[in-house]
C-alpha cells in the first residue's frame, strides 16, 4: 500500500519535512516513490509547498495520506479539489 507521508530532514530541533509517496512497509526516512511537496514548520507562518497535480494523482491511484499530510493537503486546498473531481466522475 502506498502512503503519502512526511520524511524528516534537518537537524535536532530544526525539522524540515518532505511530503513523499512511499510504500507503507518502508522506513520513515527510507526509500520513496516520488516527492510531492515540502513542509517547514519552523517559519512563521509554517511554509507548505505542495504540487497539487502530483498529490491528486497519488490520491486517485489510492494512496492513503497520514493524518498530518491530510491536514496539510486541506490547508493547501488539495483535498477539496480532489473531492470535487471525485464527485464529478
Amino acid at each position: 500500500m502506498v502512503k503519502l507521508r512526511l520524511q524528516r530532514f534537518g537537524t535536532k530541533k530544526r525539522p524540515f519535512y518532505r511530503v513523499v509517496a512511499a510504500d507503507s512497509r518502508k522506513k520513515r526516512d527510507g526509500r520513496y516513490l516520488e516527492i510531492v511537496g515540502t513542509y517547514d514548520p519552523t517559519t512563521q507562518p509554517a511554509l507548505v509547498e505542495i504540487d497539487n497535480e502530483l498529490a491528486k494523482k497519488w490520491l486517485h491511484l489510492g494512496a492513503q495520506p497520514t493524518d498530518t499530510v491530510k491536514s496539510l493537503f486541506t490547508k493547501a486546498g488539495v483535498m477539496s479539489e480532489f473531492l470535487s473531481e471525485k464527485n464529478h466522475k
